[in-house]
């Protein structure tokens, strides 16, 4: 659906009246260009004679790093897929019995795209932390960079988790999921900040 659209089609799209994609597509596409510009570092220090004792740990981070952002690109397309049955649900009349079983089921589905989303952008800010700690003095605002733009997508996906959570009858299961991302959103923000204020305040 997504995968040969420019840059330009995709944001008019989003700007379209449609409700795919959303949210949670262009979470993943921003946490896709964090991770990426933190893989960036990696090819400007590997090969350098200055970080030669850290050559092997940038290149197995760049590893981690494409395929984390191979993965967030792929949850552009599953974000949309996954919204498509619940759009449909809530248009079953509400006198059918079958309505808040269908509803409650895509609930579920919708909000596991967007918390799986979620999780890969922690890791992201993990990855991140690292090249900024190891990669090349050089190019080390591309790290900062990087970071606030894998907090953003972070707060873009754990609001798309939510804003499915609150809308569940299984209470007991909405409350597990919201109380977990809630968690990992306090503790991400503040790696997310330190990355970029550990540069900035040094500007």
């Amino acid at each position: 659906m997504f995968e040969n659209t420019t840059i330009k089609e995709f944001t008019e799209q989003l700007a379209s009246p449609s409700s795919v994609p959303g949210g949670g597509g262009a979470s993943a596409l921003v946490g896709a260009i964090g991770i990426a510009l933190g893989d960036m570092v990696g090819e400007h220090t590997v090969g350098k004679k200055k970080y030669i004792d850290v050559e092997e740990d940038i290149k197995a981070l760049m590893v981690r790093a494409q395929d984390l952002r191979a993965r967030l690109v792929d949850c552009v397309e599953k974000d949309a897929v996954a919204f498509e049955p619940l759009s449909k649900a809530y248009k079953i009349p509400k006198d059918d019995p079958s309505r808040d079983e269908i509803l409650e089921k895509c609930l579920r589905d919708a909000a596991q795209v967007p918390l799986e989303i979620f999780e890969i952008c922690l890791e992201s800010i993990e990855v991140v932390k690292e090249f900024k700690e190891k990669g090349s003095r050089l190019i080390i605002s591309d790290a900062a960079t990087g970071a606030v733009m894998l907090k953003g997508a972070m707060y873009g996906a754990a609001i798309n988790v939510k804003v499915n959570t609150n809308l569940m009858k299984d209470r007991e299961y909405a409350d597990e999921i919201a109380d977990y991302v809630d968690e990992k959103l306090e503790e991400y923000e503040i790696i997310a900040d330190q990355i970029f204020e550990s540069y900035y305040n040094t500007l």
